[in-house]
């Protein structure tokens, strides 16, 4: 190899050989795409300010056509082993899909060919044609028509809030692209899982721009059906991405008429079943009124509710429109006795999950502080006899969490509640979007009354609207509260309070703090409750979000099930003698186990899933309804936090898993690989101590956070490092500071008078602050300036570097190894 210092740099190495070489092999510099963005770099907010990992972009991606990559080159200097790039071009390769890559130093060619298995050396490029002939072998794309789909370019008409084009991200590239081969090769139903926050909608939108252009089906402009069954999920894509992309041919659909003329509609399932009028014995559905064949393109909407139930009537609205291709979308697929999703579409063509996202750097990391009440952690009984405020008897059993705000109503703990997060706010951000998921409206109002009671200064700066409700009871005035929390640059609501309304379908990007103070049973609605935090808005400086959990449904972080799809339930089919004949299709976990998915009575009874009358006589239906319907209200009932406790990701599992913060830090600092002795050691120097620092800190310790979970704020950071990894005995700063005035009294007393007392004010100021102030910046501080200018100062010990040596002397006695 040549001399490194001589040879080109890597810039210089693809501009003016690499360059050069693929222009030979009839490559258009448009073809060439430098720097390609494939992931943002994971996000690393387990502790103090959130930084980005490293991103990972490609030298260079092979374009056959705008927006459709064949191959990818990794670009080494000259003075490198070419080999040296094979690894990271196969890393690119495999994260965009790409059957070739290749690895240079602009000298050296290596072609890997991940689909014939092949590593070869080659002396030139293949031209754009032989590639995309390799592609088309590689994917299986035979279909001249097919191909010519995929080919379609990626629309770059709308933009972001900063009018920013809205470029799709690698994996919304492979959902459109999917979706559209498949309904190329003829496929009428595909399904589509994205987590919630990833861009399901421009997807979306993508795939119907793509077939426009195309013209499909048959060379005319497809007619399309978005459905969903809240006018959110239908009026956001609508406004924000069809309508800017298509214009006029796009329609909403309602008020019972069959408006034929546009192309693109968007309808409420609602509206589509609503019959005509009744008085005059039309009772002909709305979406009747549309030929069976007017749609060829479906697409489903958060196509795990509605109509993924077998028995739903919206399935009609589906079912009439039988010739349309059927696409669902969705983050939470069901699976469940009556409803399920991958029965009707069948098994996803893409897949992109949460912690796909988290990992790429497109969605946000959380925190979860599990927060115990009293009462649900030992629950609660009345005194014989005891009445609620409305005089009613309470009958005497114990309540448990499932029973609060459903049937028991004990007013002090909603307060508790509104009163510690009310106090996190205050330390966190005050005006930090919050969504408070409650049990139902009663709840959520109550829950109003108490955050807005307890911030009266901005509930009165902001008319009343820094707390607010959002409910299905509350109508217009609560949508028009949504769309003003929803907005990145609006002030206010700060806090909205809701039931289930907020649960699904919004995009909410500046909340940071997901609150969950009711039980939840379903692991969909927990997974869609995650997802109204995990969306990014860095230019506001939203990075994560923090899941304050007052019911510990967190616990579903530990389900096997929580960052993949559910599990299919099992079935076996046997002939006429009882011999298995057939099975249904290998559950989609791989473990071939019927499980039911963890649910609550109450939880579904609201929601509409559970039939409260089942298995039980007439008689015993009225009791236990009336049961159910009767609430107790209570208050006077001592009712405080029992303990809360911090959590943050594990990044070292193949999943997303809860760790408390204190073994997240202890884990950390074991990973230094020093011995407590040798920890201490480079503590007490002022270089290594700034190094393990700041090592720290890119891994996500935050000291602030680590001494309030563990409860000692006075200590040394040092102690909490020792107390996390290997559960030594903390010492409060206060403490070492008395020991080295008494122990080390010489020492201190072997300089001048000037410069001893400069020293006991360092002593202060480390008590005061802890071991940042164990530094020469110290005497930039009060009362140390007043004393005279750093160099005045510093003339006291000698010059800088007597100065360094009696600090790190001194950080050598307050960490002492025999403390």
């Amino acid at each position: 190899m040549a001399n490194e210092s001589l040879s080109p740099n890597e810039n210089e190495t693809r501009r003016t050989l690499v360059e050069k070489q693929l222009c030979q092999a009839r490559w258009d510099r448009d073809q060439l795409v430098d720097e390609y963005p494939i992931t943002e770099g994971k996000i690393l907010a387990a502790g103090g300010k959130p930084r980005r990992g490293k991103r990972l972009r490609a030298d260079y991606v092979l374009e056959y056509r705008p927006g459709m990559p064949v191959g990818v080159v990794e670009v080494k200097r000259t003075s490198i082993d070419a080999a040296d790039g094979i690894e990271q071009a196969k890393r690119y390769a495999k994260k965009l899909e790409l059957p070739v890559a290749y690895a240079t130093n602009g000298v050296d060619i290596y072609e890997i060919d991940l689909d014939a298995g092949t590593m070869v050396q080659v002396d030139a490029y293949p031209s754009p044609d032989e590639l995309w002939a390799r592609y088309r072998r590689a994917k299986g794309l035979d279909d001249e028509g097919v191909a010519n789909l995929l080919l379609t370019p990626f629309d770059h008409s709308v933009k972001n809030w900063d009018n920013s084009p809205k470029i799709p991200r690698y994996y919304q590239r492979f959902a459109v692209n999917k979706a559209v081969e498949a309904i190329g090769r003829g496929q009428d139903r595909i399904l589509l899982v994205l987590a919630t926050g990833t861009g399901k909608t421009l997807v979306a939108y993508q795939i119907v721009k793509k077939l426009w252009q195309a013209r499909w089906p048959e060379g005319r402009l497809p007619r399309v059906l978005y459905l969903a069954d809240r006018n959110i999920l239908v009026d956001q894509p609508k406004d924000e991405y069809f309508v800017k992309g298509f214009g006029e041919a796009v329609h909403k659909l309602g008020r019972g008429v069959a408006q034929l003329g546009r192309h693109i509609y968007f309808a409420l399932y609602q509206s589509l079943d609503k019959q005509g009028n009744q008085t005059t014995g039309d009772t002909t559905a709305l979406f009747e009124r549309f030929p069976k064949d007017f749609f060829d393109l479906i697409i489903v909407d958060e196509c795990h509710r509605g109509s993924a139930n077998d028995n739903s009537n919206w399935r009609r609205i589906l079912d009439h429109f039988d010739s349309a291709v059927k696409i669902g979308l969705t983050a939470t697929p069901i699976s469940t006795k009556d409803a399920d999703t991958y029965e009707y579409f069948g098994k996803p063509v893409y897949e992109y999950s949460l912690r796909n996202g988290i990992d790429d750097g497109f969605l946000a990391p959380y925190r979860v502080r599990r927060v115990n009440i009293n009462l649900d952690v030992m629950g609660w009984r009345p005194e014989p006899g005891q009445v609620d405020n409305h005089g009613t008897p309470i009958p005497e059993r114990e309540y448990t969490q499932p029973d609060f705000e459903k049937i028991l109503m004990i007013k002090e703990r909603t307060e508790v509640a509104a009163q510690y997060l009310t106090d996190l706010l205050h330390e966190t951000g005050r005006t930090n979007k919050t969504i408070v998921f409650c049990v139902d409206s009663n709840h959520a109002h109550r829950m109003r009354v108490a955050l807005h009671n307890l911030n009266q200064d901005l509930s009165g700066r902001y008319g009343g609207d820094y707390v607010v409700r959002i409910t299905a009871k509350d109508g217009d005035a609560g949508m028009a509260h949504l769309d003003e929390f929803k907005k990145v640059d609006s002030e206010a609501p700060v806090i909205a309070v809701t039931s289930r309304l907020l649960s699904t379908g919004v995009d909410m990007p500046m909340v940071r703090n997901v609150v969950i103070f009711r039980p939840i049973g379903s692991m969909t609605e927990f997974k869609q409750i995650v997802g109204r935090g995990t969306r990014l808005f860095p230019d506001q400086d939203k990075f994560s979000f923090d899941i304050i959990d007052f019911v510990y449904a967190t616990r579903k972080f530990n389900d096997p099930g929580f960052d993949g799809p559910p599990i299919r339930r099992y079935e076996v089919k046997t002939d006429d003698e009882g011999h298995a004949v057939e099975t249904a299709e290998d559950d989609l976990t791989g473990n071939g186990l019927q499980l039911a998915e963890p649910h609550a009575d109450y939880e579904e009874q609201e929601s509409g899933l559970f039939d409260p009358g089942e298995g039980m006589s007439d008689d015993e239906l009225v009791s236990a309804l009336t049961t159910r319907a009767r609430r107790y209200y209570v208050d006077g009932q001592d009712v405080f936090i029992w303990n809360d406790t911090l959590y943050v990701l594990d990044d070292d599992s193949g999943r997303p898993k809860m760790i408390e913060y204190r073994v997240f830090a202890g884990e950390r600092v074991r990973k230094l690989n020093l011995s407590p002795m040798e920890l201490r050691g480079q503590w007490a120097r002022v270089g290594s101590r700034a190094t393990i620092l700041q090592t720290l800190k890119e891994q996500g310790i935050d000291f602030k956070v680590l001494a309030e979970q563990m409860g000692d704020h006075d200590a040394d950071p040092l102690d909490l490092l020792l107390a996390a990894a290997w559960e030594f005995p903390a010492m409060t700063r206060r403490e070492r500071a008395r020991r080295v005035r008494r122990e080390h009294r010489e020492f201190l007393d072997s300089f001048a008078a000037e410069a001893r007392e400069i020293l006991e004010l360092i002593l202060d100021k480390y008590i005061e602050h802890g071991p940042v102030e164990l530094r020469p910046t110290v005497l930039t501080l009060p009362p140390l300036r007043d004393m005279g200018s750093p160099s005045e100062l510093t003339a006291h010990f000698g010059g800088g570097d007597k100065l360094r040596e009696a600090l790190d002397r001194l950080g050598e006695y307050v960490y002492d190894i025999a403390a």
